[in-house]
């Protein structure tokens, strides 16, 4: 964007930076209270950055319908993909109301919804019809791979897996599950370190689908982890609404953990000499007639 502020200096570091509308590199932050005031000035600095809008867990349920419906025509209005958490519809699912759910989900203005198994069972026939089921009610489906209960975890080949049947059975994204504190789950262990083999499983598995598989990476070690081992459109989610310009400025190589990299590939490639010195700029004296 040319009219951003320092353009002329930056903009060959966000070249590799896909924009919006994109089908990689998706920013998917977790909402878990924001009101409309809130939301229009998170809108307000990076809206241009974020492409999904989580409404956490069960949240949205103690927010009016009115506010939600309002909320969503403006996420909208910023080309936002819109969902309530995964267990909301887990808590659907013991009622049996996967329909009225559906339905529901699209009277409120979500554009999508997120299906997930994070603390129930759901056997492969029922996820597959939950998902069948938002299809037909005209609702993009985002799934999620993974348990919450630190105790429960599945192994990287289970979670390529599941994410794979998910794409089969018409998912458009599908997310890695991290939670919001990003310990002992997934990919992270009990420090929130990544596992790089874990992670390269899940990579070398679900390589046709990369650039619609969300890593939630709710840590900032764990954003830079997966920039450098990625790339710069890696997609990430649970990312904290205020912090999209950090996540951002991560993605492109403008702070230390991902600027030292950038650094050191130039100098070694010899683009880049730190001990060469800057030549003078030319200043043109207009001529006095």
């Amino acid at each position: 964007m040319s009219n951003m502020a320092w353009h002329e200096i930056i903009a060959p570091m966000l070249e590799q930076r896909e924009t919006k509308p994109r089908s990689c590199g998706a920013n998917m932050i977790l909402d878990i209270g924001l009101g409309i005031r809130s939301t229009e000035d998170i809108l307000e600095i990076s809206g241009h950055l974020i492409d999904h809008w989580k409404m956490g867990f069960g949240t949205s349920v103690f927010v009016s319908a009115d506010l939600i419906r309002k909320k969503n025509k403006l996420l909208a209005e910023h080309g936002i993909l819109t969902y309530p958490g995964g267990t909301l519809l887990e808590v659907a699912l013991l009622e049996h109301h996967c329909r009225v759910y559906m339905h529901s989900a699209k009277d409120l203005g979500f554009q999508a919804v997120e299906i997930s198994d994070g603390t129930i069972p759901l056997p492969a026939h029922r996820r597959e019809r939950v998902i069948l089921c938002a299809k037909s009610a005209g609702l993009k489906v985002i799934t999620e791979v993974g348990k919450k209960d630190p105790e429960n975890q599945p192994t990287a080949v289970q979670l390529a897996d599941q994410a794979l049947q998910d794409f089969e059975w018409g998912a458009d994204w599908v997310i890695v599950e991290g939670r919001e504190s990003g310990i002992s789950i997934g990919i992270y262990d009990e420090l929130g370190n990544v596992k790089p083999s874990a992670l390269a499983v899940i990579q070398s598995m679900t390589q046709d689908y990369s650039d619609r598989l969300i890593w939630e990476a709710p840590l900032k070690k764990q954003q830079a982890y997966l920039i450098e081992a990625i790339g710069a459109n890696v997609s990430m989610g649970n990312l904290k609404p205020e912090q999209i310009l950090a996540v951002e400025a991560l993605r492109n190589g403008l702070r230390f953990e991902t600027l030292h990299t950038v650094s050191d590939r130039l100098i070694s490639r010899g683009d880049w000499n730190p001990e060469q010195i800057e030549q003078p700029e030319q200043v043109l004296i207009p001529v006095q007639k």
